[in-house]
């Protein structure tokens, strides 16, 4: 739990530990989560935890569990650790510590809940259950009331307080045996030696009962943090409500997993230096507390395109060639991708965009004849003339060819290659449409030209 400084000193090594709940995919919040905390404990050579809290059975969504854990190895953020929660209730951890705190006076049971659903849990029936001294029921924690409970916050950077006369009493073990939040969090921070605890900020307003188990079960209380909001550039909070958030979404888009991980780097941290390129070794160098923002950072789509676009410009090309053809399912040969993929690299920013840009290699496109020139009947026919006279079909006698022709009939040329290209392809924007056109071959370009005549 410690190592030993040079001049004799104790210091902590830092645990954290990312704890998410398996009720559905992984949020893009949750990511930056589960960054934050790998980096804040690899800087400083200490653990990461990955916590599966699947307390909640009713909310639980089949295969979420291994999906988390994939997507965390598919970003590279491999855990020392690994902890699920509902196998520590099997073994009664939390309701050994319910009950602890039953027998100090600190909770009381309570059958009220159930009995009176339909009324909610007022003020009265709670005091009811205070008083009786039942022996059953789920346990709930006795707030007391006129107290100042307050800590510091690492990420926010000062001290937060409250009034408990302002803090309703929260269940902290179900009638099913199973753990809440408010009670499993406490338990397994202090016993997973927890030193630095992230979470997101809507977490805050139940701190204070953390506190209060951390103070009863006489527990200590580890550094904990609230992340900013991620906020939706339209207003409001990030959320599944105004859109696809969620890690595997932006995966099926065509996100590379470094480049996802950078920008949510920077959502909530900064360096000193304003860098704005990190691989995962250099995130984790430079990571500190330190660099925590205090300001709600907007959810920039059109930066995290660009930025995924800067990096598919960084990958060596059969990589990304091996990047399309698995994206697509093997849907594409090949053979064909490696001529292609040099072409399409400067232009596409997500993978997805590869279809678009490129499907008219694959299939002969359907052209609208509405976004040809005036002129294009002329463009074309003499093209078709020029071209079939090629002899080796290679992009330098292709682009003599061409231009020989343009000058001799005094086409301007930018209208002359956007009708070629439209007629090729169907489309005004394509990779370099001579070296397209190589690829395709002379039989495939002259019947496409002639289909347009």
């Amino acid at each position: 739990m410690s190592i030993s400084c040079g001049d004799g000193r104790i210091q902590l090594m830092i645990r954290t530990r990312f704890a998410p709940s398996p009720t559905g995919d992984l949020h893009i919040g949750g990511l930056r989560t589960a960054l934050y905390s790998y980096a804040l404990a690899k800087n400083d050579g200490g653990k990461f935890i990955l916590r599966i809290e699947d307390t909640d059975k009713k909310r639980e969504k089949a295969g979420s569990k291994e999906r988390i854990k994939e997507i965390l190895k598919d970003f590279g953020l491999h855990w020392d650790e690994y902890h699920v929660q509902s196998e520590r209730a099997s073994k009664g951890t939390y309701k050994k510590a319910a009950e602890s705190l039953v027998k100090k006076g600190y909770a009381f049971y309570c059958q009220c809940e159930a009995k009176n659903a339909k009324k909610g849990y007022s003020k009265e029936l709670r005091d009811s259950c205070r008083e009786k001294g039942l022996g059953s029921g789920c346990i709930k924690l006795k707030v007391p009331k006129n107290e100042k409970i307050s800590f510091k916050d690492y990420v926010i950077g000062k001290e937060i307080s409250w009034d408990t006369s302002d803090i309703s009493d929260a269940t902290l073990l179900k009638t099913d045996g199973f753990p809440t939040y408010h009670l499993a969090v406490v338990v397994d921070d202090s016993e997973m030696k927890i030193t630095h605890a992230l979470r997101g900020y809507d977490w805050l307003p139940s701190t204070p009962i953390h506190l209060l188990v951390y103070k009863y079960l006489g527990l200590e209380l580890p550094k904990i943090g609230h992340l900013t909001d991620i906020l939706d550039p339209e207003g409001g909070k990030l959320s599944k409500r105004k859109g696809s958030v969620s890690v595997d979404a932006f995966l099926e888009e065509g996100y590379l997993p470094e480049a996802l991980l950078n920008f949510v780097l920077l959502l909530g941290w900064a360096p000193k230096d304003n860098k704005e390129f990190f691989t995962l070794k250099e995130m984790v160098k430079h990571f500190s507390e330190k660099g925590f923002q205090k300001s709600n950072p907007a959810f920039n789509r059109t930066k995290l395109l660009w930025m995924n676009g800067e990096y598919i410009r960084k990958i060596d090309s059969n990589e990304l060639l091996t990047m399309i053809f698995e994206f697509y399912n093997s849907k594409y040969p090949k053979d064909k991708l490696k001529e292609i993929t040099p072409l399409v690299k400067e232009r596409i920013k997500i993978l997805s965009e590869f279809e678009a840009l490129a499907d008219f290699f694959f299939v002969a496109p359907e052209v609208n004849k509405e976004l040809l020139g005036k002129d294009h009947q002329e463009h074309l026919s003499k093209a078709q003339k020029v071209l079939e006279k090629v002899s080796t079909w290679k992009k330098e006698n292709i682009d003599k060819a061409l231009l020989v022709m343009i000058e001799k009939e005094g086409f301007h040329t930018g209208k002359f290659f956007m009708d070629f290209r439209i007629a090729i392809t169907g489309n005004k924007s394509t990779p370099p449409i001579n070296e397209s056109i190589e690829i395709l071959g002379k039989e495939e370009t002259i019947k496409r030209l002639k289909k347009v005549l």
